[in-house]
């Protein structure tokens, strides 16, 4: 039997997981994944490493676990609170996809912009000639502004891309330093000061209790008539009802949306039947390393605790200065110069 048992609903094979783990006596233990068999896996468990919905009941059976190491950005199928109140650490892969969804959410912006999806269907219907009398109702790109609801990693990376296009940026996020926004050539705001300026309003927020639905229909009104909305962070921030409402009445132009409030769509959601809407498939973080990337950073954080130091990415970071954990440092960080 192994030292470590690493139990997991995740599906085989573990190579990746295994490499940062390979000096560490660990195993993955595979169970399925309803709530029982998870509850009865983790009395033992020393970490967690979890596929789709996890319970507090499971949490809190957990009563050696050291680590719940989740392999992707967000967070919100963990009952955060339960973890924390439980003094587990929970891992996210926050800095593994950055580039691939800041590409994406630019391309929504761009492709939603200069309406690309609605001229493919002119030209396939022969409607050629229709293209250019469309685009005449529109202003250029240059000078128009992009707001940022949230403004972590990935927003940062879209607002790099966005400057040379000559777009004028805000950004609103009451947990980041306004100094931090400057260098980017990003103006701070409020909420509401935000979307009643921009002509862009890109959702960046992580998915929690405190931002679910908060796109509701106030926001929504206080929106241009022209904007347009995109979405490549979490679904469950927008009320989706109030978005249907939103296009229906004209409150915005349209939307570009990589994320939904229920996913996949049931096939008679208003929203597939707007032409003023494209959709991705929640596909913007997708590359052919996202797979061996994720892998491989759930595999390091589980590693950096099970060897009894502190993780790279902790959500619930007030666990760590209460637990037995070290603080780790790069190596020859703790040499002195004449070392």
């Amino acid at each position: 039997m192994a030292r470590f048992k690493i139990v997991t609903n995740a599906s085989a094979p573990f190579d990746h997981e295994m490499e940062p783990l390979a000096r560490l006596d660990a195993e993955f233990v595979q169970v399925a994944s309803d709530e029982d068999a998870m509850v009865a896996a983790m009395a033992d468990a020393d970490a967690l490493y979890p596929v789709g919905k996890i319970s507090a009941r499971v949490i809190r059976a957990a009563k050696k676990c050291q680590i719940i190491a989740l392999g992707s950005i967000g967070v919100d199928y963990i009952d955060i609170a339960a973890a924390t109140e439980a003094g587990i650490p929970v891992t996210n892969c926050a800095d593994t996809f950055v580039e691939e969804v800041a590409d994406h959410a630019m391309t929504l912006l761009l492709g939603g912009f200069r309406r690309l999806v609605e001229h493919d269907r002119m030209v396939r219907d022969g409607r050629w000639r229709e293209g250019r009398a469309h685009l005449y109702q529109f202003p250029r790109l240059w000078g128009q502004t992009l707001g940022f609801v949230g403004f972590g990693h990935i927003a940062r990376a879209v607002a790099q891309r966005a400057r040379p296009f000559g777009l004028r940026m805000l950004a609103y996020d009451p947990y980041v330093e306004e100094l931090s926004m400057l260098p980017l050539g990003v103006e701070p705001a409020g909420l509401h000061e935000l979307l009643a300026a921009s002509d862009f309003v890109s959702m960046h927020a992580p998915g929690t209790n405190e931002t679910g639905g908060m796109m509701g229909e106030a926001e929504f009104r206080t929106m241009k008539p022209t904007a347009l909305f995109i979405n490549t962070g979490r679904g469950a921030t927008v009320d989706e009802a109030a978005l249907i409402t939103a296009l229906q009445q004209g409150w915005i132009a349209g939307a570009a949306l990589d994320v939904l409030e229920v996913e996949p769509p049931r096939q008679d959601n208003p929203l597939l039947q707007m032409r003023n809407v494209t959709f991705t498939a929640h596909v913007a973080s997708a590359s052919a390393r996202f797979d061996p990337a994720r892998k491989r950073r759930v595999g390091q954080e589980l590693a950096l605790v099970l060897s009894g130091r502190w993780p790279m990415s902790c959500v619930n970071p007030s666990v760590l200065t209460t637990s037995k954990l070290r603080r780790w440092q790069p190596i020859g960080a703790d040499r002195g110069p004449n070392s």
